[in-house]
């Protein structure tokens, strides 16, 4: 071998060893990756914004200590599937499904990668987890509802409306999870004399026909489903009520932001908030299956009486004494 030609193999010989320790410092070094499932666009995302300040307060920063990757379904159930393939080609360290047919579709594609849900609806039903204390598998998170809360929010409109006998129900057929929703709202409907009239929708070109079905049944109040397509056209469901009348109630205070009369469930940025403390878990090597299922532990009422007073209805005293908020 020349002399030349032996200085060029000891050279590559010697790069070939040095390449691998540095690709080896490279991957001990690289950032945690993120992915996030949403059912809605990313504009105004309240939930997202809880989600990332609850990462902020423990530590972790996009861009300085951990990446964070996005796909927004944009109220389209339809979508979720795709979006949730293409956040797994990613490979990344954990997957926050922000509502459950989003954690049904990522689960269908894996079964090895953390799903972290924070409004898990029916969970065991769906084969998401085992059991709430022991999830086993890839899936936990936090639940979004109690038993019979869409029978409560039925309650809460017949004290709105005092001689209720017929409401209405706005569903998405579309979205699997109401159904346990429906089925609350039906039992607590036999239970209060309450004759429940059920507008289904499957996209928001459904909501217009919706109201007009309600409106010529001559329901006296309208109990709006959970939904993530419902939650992305909030204002438009809040308009769609105040123009035929209607006192509607409805699972999210989002609603009542967007102009809604009133709602009763789970603060939603508190339970998003919450997540990041799963997320933070996994990254430090907890497995999934072994994080129990948390129950929210605080329900809220808020109420919009300038919505109130454009339907011209009066809030009963008893009902505003119990909100948490009211707004003005």
């Amino acid at each position: 071998m020349q002399r030349r030609d032996f200085i060029r193999f000891a050279g590559a010989a010697a790069a070939a060893h040095i390449v691998p320790a540095a690709v080896r410092t490279q991957v001990l070094k690289k950032r945690p990756l993120i992915a996030v499932l949403s059912g809605v666009t990313r504009e105004d995302n309240q939930p997202l914004k809880g989600f990332m300040g609850g990462l902020r307060e423990l530590g972790y920063l996009e861009g300085q200590n951990i990446d964070v990757v996005y796909r927004f379904a944009n109220g389209r159930l339809d979508r979720l599937p795709t979006l949730a393939g293409e956040l797994i080609q990613l490979k990344p360290d954990v997957i926050v499904a922000f509502v459950t047919p989003a954690a049904v579709a990522v689960k269908k594609l894996t079964q090895t990668i953390p799903i972290v849900c924070p409004l898990l609806a029916n969970p065991v039903e769906f084969g998401l987890i085992a059991s709430m204390s022991r999830p086993g598998g890839n899936v936990t998170g936090l639940m979004f509802r109690i038993d019979d809360l869409a029978g409560k929010q039925l309650e809460l409109a017949a004290q709105l409306v005092p001689g209720l006998v017929r409401t209405g129900l706005i569903v998405n057929v579309a979205d699997s999870a109401v159904i346990i929703d429906r089925r609350e709202a039906e039992s607590a409907g036999s239970r209060l004399g309450i004759t429940l009239i059920a507008a289904e929708v499957r996209a928001p070109d459904d909501l217009d026909t919706a109201f007009q079905v309600l409106s010529s049944e001559h329901v006296q109040a309208v109990v709006v489903l959970v939904d993530a397509m419902l939650f992305q056209e909030r204002e438009r469901v809040a308009t769609l009520a105040a123009t035929a009348r209607l006192p509607t109630v409805y699972g999210f205070r989002d609603h009542v932001d967007a102009g809604g009369l009133i709602s009763y469930g789970v603060n939603l940025p508190e339970n998003f908030r919450h997540t990041a403390t799963y997320v933070a878990k996994i990254l430090k090597g907890a497995m999934p299956g072994d994080l129990p299922v948390e129950f929210p532990n605080k329900l809220e009422l808020v109420i919009n009486l300038k919505a109130a007073r454009a339907i011209g209805i009066n809030i009963p005293a008893a009902v505003l004494a119990r909100a948490d908020e009211v707004i003005e």
